[in-house]
């Protein structure tokens, strides 16, 4: 078995992140974790792959300008020609 187990601080880092921002997730039930004996939290190795994957935030195309209308003759180019 080659899973690791980690109390928040340790998780906190490994990703490099504060402990209160896991905590909170975890609270939240935001990230992954698993609650031992009386509430404690503790990630393992494949919690905090997962919750880095939760974080990734995703390329967006860059947004494409609107059509430029200068004065009245601009609207009439953009309706379509039925």
């Amino acid at each position: 078995m080659d899973l690791e187990f980690f109390e928040p601080a340790e998780a906190a880092a490994i990703m490099r992140c504060t402990e209160a921002w896991l905590r909170d997730g975890a609270a939240a039930g935001r990230f992954p974790h698993t609650c031992w004996g009386k509430g404690k939290i503790i990630f393992t190795s494949e919690h905090i792959m997962e919750i880095a994957r939760l974080s990734e935030v995703p390329v967006q195309a860059a947004p494409t300008a609107p059509a430029r209308l200068i004065g009245t003759r601009g609207k009439g180019r953009l309706s379509p020609v039925n």
